[in-house]
């Protein structure tokens, strides 16, 4: 399988919350596949969708848009996410995504909050890595910073693992923001010892950004949605894409 590697980060835009708006009303706008053109043609690296089994933003057609747009972009990755043991393997099958980010969230629950454990899940997730792997997508497991969990991950035949930053950015600017970020600096390392590339998001933003990618190494891709939306609705998807691109450089 052919292994992306960017030059540096690469930025993902998760373009749920577009669809979240939208829902809130019977109308066709804001339009997340036009969110997502306007960000790749502002230079982000990749697209993030998380299909809910509810539909309660991103819903089945918008899958198949932006796979469709993202054809017309064979050198940008689109990442589809979610928990495989709910609506998100059939997608899949279908639309044959560069990267599926496997995530262990509740069919009610309100966002992730937490990863794949081992050896917990490793039963039933291996079927759906094997898989994955022989549909020529690559794997990515949402992963809580712990460095005894990697190994497995990896056993596992994951590509890569996504991991979950919400502690780190909600210790960022504090006292304990070292400590925290230190566990990461630690899962990071244990990942790439293990042969793992290394995602990460959630809560991360324009601010918290550059720190995270100074400290923990060689993190690949990041995937960014409701702090890159809430700066979009000021500054515009361009801008915003600049904005991130440009925390991402001054790591």
């Amino acid at each position: 399988m052919s292994i992306y590697t960017p030059s540096r980060t690469a930025l993902s835009v998760n373009v749920n919350k577009v669809a979240l708006l939208r829902n809130s009303r019977h109308l066709a706008l804001p339009s997340p596949l036009r969110a997502a053109e306007l960000c790749l043609q502002a230079g982000a690296q990749g697209i993030t969708i998380h299909p809910r089994p509810d539909q309660r933003h991103i819903r089945t057609q918008d899958a198949h848009d932006i796979a469709g747009l993202m054809r017309q972009w064979p050198q940008r990755e689109f990442n589809i996410e979610g928990n495989p043991f709910h609506n998100l393997m059939d997608l899949v099958r279908e639309l044959r995504p560069q990267q599926c980010t496997l995530v262990p969230d509740s069919e009610d629950q309100f966002t992730s909050d937490h990863g794949w454990r081992f050896p917990q899940d490793a039963e039933r997730l291996a079927p759906i890595v094997a898989e994955l792997r022989g549909l020529g997508v690559r794997v990515s497991l949402f992963m809580d910073p712990d460095p005894a969990a990697m190994a497995a991950a990896c056993a596992l035949g994951a590509d890569r693992v996504e991991l979950y930053t919400e502690s780190y950015a909600r210790a960022w600017g504090s006292p304990e923001c070292g400590e925290v970020l230190q566990g990461f600096v630690q899962a990071g390392q244990a990942a790439l010892d293990a042969g793992l590339g290394i995602n990460a998001g959630h809560d991360l933003n324009r601010d918290n950004l550059p720190d995270f990618l100074r400290a923990v190494p060689q993190v690949l891709e990041v995937s960014i949605g409701h702090a890159f939306m809430a700066d979009a609705l000021e500054l515009g998807y361009a801008a915003t894409v600049q904005a991130y691109l440009a925390a991402i450089d001054r790591a």
